[in-house]
């Protein structure tokens, strides 16, 4: 079964082509649900507006989810994406999201984190160059919103933020604490990530200063619920 998250976005703008309907997304990582092979798990899913990937997951995987949802596909890379079909491009998938860049998602904003260094030698941590990649996303949403077009984020990452669903006694695995001082900057309505295997934490979802962090290895329908309708689902 595919878990759900909903999210209320502070931002009516993205949904003026469907008002009254929530943006859907399946945001998927590090393991290839099985589940979603088979056409009629696929149809229950129903209409999505995208595909979300947070890295550690084969080019073909990606691919295989865009078209068979004939959705376009935003995606990072994890740390084991490279080499094979990444290095030789022998399997086609739209380009990935580049650390500290943003892309538009279904009127969405979203803004990458991939694995730092991903294209240097070995896997090792590079807590610093997450700094640089974190400042960098932080300087384009603050530019944004100096000249007064700021909109809500959606941060996809491969690494958690610090504390925030990853695992204090793996050294490897543990959050960034550049993504966390990124989270407390800029306070997005959700962050997306994968890494964390969700054997080995107890909290999938996860809130800090009115941001989810949800956890999307293999794979989570996200809702985003325009302004207001949850309240108002509430009230009723």
């Amino acid at each position: 079964m595919i878990r759900r998250v909903s999210v209320d976005w502070p931002d009516a703008h993205p949904f003026s082509d469907h008002p009254g309907s929530p943006i859907r997304f399946l945001a998927v990582s590090d393991v290839a649900d099985p589940v979603l092979e088979h056409a009629l798990n696929r149809a229950a899913l129903g209409h999505l507006d995208g595909i979300i990937g947070c890295g550690d997951l084969a080019p073909s995987w990606l691919s295989f989810l865009g078209d068979a949802f004939v959705a376009p596909v935003v995606y990072v890379r994890g740390n084991h994406d490279h080499g094979g079909a990444w290095a030789d491009r022998s399997v086609m998938v739209s380009g990935w999201l580049a650390s500290g860049h943003t892309e538009r998602l279904a009127g969405i904003v979203v803004g990458g984190l991939e694995w730092p260094g991903i294209d240097e030698p070995g896997n090792r941590r590079r807590p610093w160059l997450a700094w640089r990649h974190a400042l960098g996303l932080a300087r384009r949403a603050l530019v944004a919103r100096a000249s007064g077009h700021g909109e809500p984020m959606l941060i996809i990452s491969h690494v958690p933020p610090l504390g925030l669903g990853d695992v204090a006694t793996d050294a490897y695995h543990v959050g960034f604490s550049a993504y966390r001082w990124l989270l407390d900057r800029l306070r997005p309505p959700l962050w997306l990530h994968g890494h964390t295997t969700t054997a080995s934490v107890v909290d999938l979802v996860c809130e800090a200063d009115g941001t989810q962090v949800v956890n999307v290895t293999g794979a989570v329908l996200v809702e985003l619920l325009p302004p207001g309708q949850a309240s108002a689902a509430n009230r009723d």
